[in-house]
């Protein structure tokens, strides 16, 4: 089993030498930076990380870029702000809340995942903000796929949040989140 770990990275040089010392072993850490300025992906790629550089400002985007410089059988997201500990990856699958829309039984909308990278571009995922975790498990979901929610610790972030606290992260969030939400479901059918 061949697995690639996808760190979308925003100025989180503070918090890099910890979350990448935590990737499992054997697993490949894929730090997506994102146009920071605080030589993150410098001392990424010094902490033996594979870096790729996002232009694109945004966690989709930079969720996406990882997918697609993925070469894994599986593939994890994990937030690089050290408040999800990536030490947990091996235990998870798909983790995400919205029950309405998906009829699956989660309780969080959670920034760590694992799929198979084959079926996740297959999804056809074209979010490259915000609603990029909640349009992978919606089309996850409208494709038949088995999702199980683990819970995992969270832990203080650190650095500041580019999202949460603010209005326009905010707002953001919640549009494009919205925006997935209104996708009409699709149909589909499979075990990933």
């Amino acid at each position: 089993m061949t697995v690639d770990v996808v760190l979308p990275c925003l100025d989180e040089a503070e918090a890099l030498p910890w979350v990448l010392a935590r990737v499992p072993a054997g697993w490949r850490a894929i730090v997506v930076d994102n146009g920071s300025s605080d030589g993150s992906a410098e001392l990424a790629a010094d902490l033996g990380a594979t870096v790729v550089h996002e232009p694109r400002r945004g966690f989709g985007a930079a969720c996406h870029a990882g997918l697609t410089a993925a070469d894994a059988e599986f593939v994890c997201f994990c937030d690089c702000d050290a408040s999800l500990d990536p030490g947990l990856l091996p235990g998870l699958a798909l983790s995400w809340l919205v029950r309405r829309r998906t009829g699956l039984l989660l309780h969080d909308l959670g920034p760590m995942r694992v799929a198979r990278r084959e079926a996740l571009l297959e999804l056809g995922l074209s979010d490259r903000r915000s609603g990029y975790p909640l349009q992978m498990v919606v089309r996850a979901a409208d494709a038949g796929w088995r999702v199980r929610e683990t819970d995992v610790p969270y832990r203080p972030r650190a650095g500041r949040s580019k999202v949460t606290g603010t209005w326009k992260g905010t707002w953001q969030a919640v549009h494009d989140m919205r925006r997935v939400l209104d996708e009409p479901a699709a149909s589909g059918g499979g075990d990933r």
